[in-house]
């Protein structure tokens, strides 16, 4: 297969026989494979060193494979993983069961390497587009995500996060809820432009329908919906620039210089010298009296 320099695949099966032939064509192709035994050792390689592939047993002890790949999409920064399963399992069912938890496609055992190959060529070429394309809206500065047909987030811009987190929908009770809207939401086929208010956050936002890219997944742009943004409030209050107001906002919802300077497209040290300004026009020495200032302003009634 002519691969890509560098290309890392996850293995992951309980079977020595399997694991040694899965190895040896693939070091042979030029790709580098790490391996686990169960679904457990997979999920923790995978967080820590992130594959550009999955090969996953479907039956395994403990948790297995189905169950594996389940976590796997669950989670926004490995859901992207194109998952590939690998089982004796011949019945249609299986087959199905491996799809609608996530997979991209199926291989029977035992497993021939040049069709191993061949299916891996389409399937890494694939997730290499879908990363692109991802990290040029990441770049934009946009406020997107893209969501399953249950509501459950998939990916989303840096933006994206930054918002969701300072309106509190990053906590497992808002995110079930926000899922299960969603879900009601997307089951209506709503148009491009159609928007759906979220409820019960601790500021206004809303979801606009941009489009459905495949049968699971939908994209998706997170809007402020409500009155005056944050960072107008600071600036109309405090008398701050508007880069100032927003660089406010942010310190005032826990963020770090680097942070603030991903979520604003600017440097880190462009930040330092928009914060020494708000020091000196809120009369403060220091982020934590001014992010104090700044939840003042923002919540008058607390």
């Amino acid at each position: 297969m002519d691969s890509q320099t560098g290309d890392i695949v996850l293995v992951v099966d309980d079977s020595p026989d399997t694991l040694s032939l899965i190895n040896d064509t693939l070091e042979q192709a030029g790709i580098d494979v790490l391996v686990a035994l169960d679904g457990s050792q997979a999920l923790n390689i995978a967080r820590r060193l992130r594959p550009d592939m999955i090969l996953l047993d479907a039956v395994m002890p403990g948790l297995d494979g189905f169950e594996t790949c389940r976590l796997l999409k669950a989670d926004p920064a490995l859901a992207s993983i194109p998952v590939i399963f690998m089982t004796g399992l011949t019945d249609s069912a299986d087959i199905v069961r491996g799809l609608e938890s996530g997979g991209v496609d199926y291989l029977t055992k035992p497993i021939q390497p040049s069709e191993l190959l061949a299916r891996m060529k389409v399937h890494l070429s694939n997730a290499r587009l879908t990363s692109s394309a991802h990290q040029a809206l990441d770049s934009t500065g946009q406020f997107l995500f893209t969501v399953d047909g249950s509501g459950q987030m998939q990916w989303a811009t840096p933006q994206t996060y930054a918002l969701l987190s300072s309106a509190g929908a990053l906590e497992p009770q808002q995110q079930r809820k926000m899922g299960a809207a969603l879900q009601v939401w997307l089951s209506r086929a709503p148009g491009a432009g159609h928007k759906l208010k979220l409820e019960g956050l601790q500021s206004s936002l809303a979801v606009v329908f941009v489009e459905r890219r495949d049968a699971q997944t939908c994209l998706l742009k997170l809007v402020d919906d409500g009155g005056p943004a944050g960072e107008e409030v600071l600036r109309e209050k405090l008398g701050l620039t508007r880069r100032e107001s927003e660089v406010l906002f942010w310190i005032g919802n826990g963020k770090t210089n680097r942070e603030i300077g991903e979520i604003l497209d600017v440097s880190p040290r462009t930040v330092n010298k928009h914060l020494e300004g708000v020091f000196s026009k809120l009369g403060v020495e220091n982020r934590t009296a001014a992010a104090g200032i700044a939840i003042r302003a923002l919540n008058p009634d607390s």
